[in-house]
């Protein structure tokens, strides 16, 4: 972290990244638009919800808590974690905890702690060519996300609305090998999430994480089959977004402001109000 004067205002950084360090404090200079010395925190995040959400709390409370945010949108899932461990972040906010688990096994040397819930993405199983689940003929593609703990959210999805069973006891990261029944000959074919939308033209239907769903205003151009099934504490336990610092900063002052920021009642209205039904806030349903 580092000490600057900003004026108040979303700073969105799309730009390539620049080492910043461990946290530190830095004078900054005045301007005659904000006089007071707020601490800047750079925060590598997914485009949409987190960018639109770490872009309300600058626009609209970050400076009375002293905060200046740096929001640096990153597209790819595999990115803002290895950029937080290199240091050229001071946090991240992309990610839910079963994610977090499986990069820190891949990557046991760089330790990252997630610090709070912030917001909860649910998958959906859209498609252009068919209304209803029932609607899927026999021998159905579906595309689903790739990494291990969306591909298991994905098939846990289509079980529920009975088109394949999972093996119970492939736990939680269940892939396509799990499969136990599937009476209607469904085909899944793991992809890239970023790539899950632009599938719709090729496949029956897909499974898309729920920023995804966003960016490609599914909600609007796609019929909704299905949503994951969200109604339980675990749920929300496993698949809660939010925010990711480096170990030796998780008790820092700045991150634990901006961690009470983003559990408040604005930021919950916030998005409440812009993503009915394919985001909560944690705590609430939609």
């Amino acid at each position: 972290m580092r000490k600057t004067t900003a004026a108040i205002g979303a700073l969105t950084l799309a730009a390539a990244l620049s080492a910043c360090g461990a946290p530190s404090e830095n004078a900054g200079s005045g301007t005659e638009a904000a006089q007071e010395d707020l601490t800047t925190l750079r925060i590598g995040v997914n485009p949409v919800p987190h960018g639109e959400i770490l872009g309300f709390v600058q626009d609209n409370l970050a400076a009375d808590a002293g905060l200046h945010l740096e929001i640096v949108e990153i597209a790819d899932y595999n990115q803002p974690n290895p950029q937080l461990a290199q240091g050229e972040l001071d946090a991240n906010y992309f990610q839910h905890r079963t994610f977090l688990a499986e990069w820190q096994k891949a990557n046991p040397d760089d330790e990252l702690v997630y610090v709070s819930d912030v917001h909860v993405e649910r998958l959906g199983l859209y498609s252009d060519k068919h209304e209803s689940v029932a609607d899927l003929p026999d021998g159905a593609e579906i595309a689903v996300p790739n990494d291990a703990a969306n591909l298991d959210r994905a098939l846990q999805t289509l079980q529920a609305e009975g088109l394949i069973t999972v093996d119970p006891e492939a736990g939680a990261l269940a892939t396509e090998a799990d499969i136990t029944d599937n009476p209607r000959g469904i085909t899944v074919i793991p992809l890239e999430a970023a790539q899950l939308p632009r599938s719709l033209a090729d496949v029956d239907a897909a499974v898309v994480n729920g920023n995804y769903a966003i960016e490609a205003d599914l909600t609007e151009t796609a019929n909704e089959l299905a949503w994951e099934p969200s109604d339980s504490a675990e749920y929300v336990e496993n698949y809660a977004n939010g925010l990711v610092v480096r170990a030796e900063d998780a008790e820092d002052p700045a991150i634990r402001t901006l961690s009470e920021l983003l559990a408040g009642d604005e930021v919950r209205e916030y998005v409440e109000q812009t993503w009915q039904g394919v985001v909560f806030a944690v705590g609430d349903r939609a």
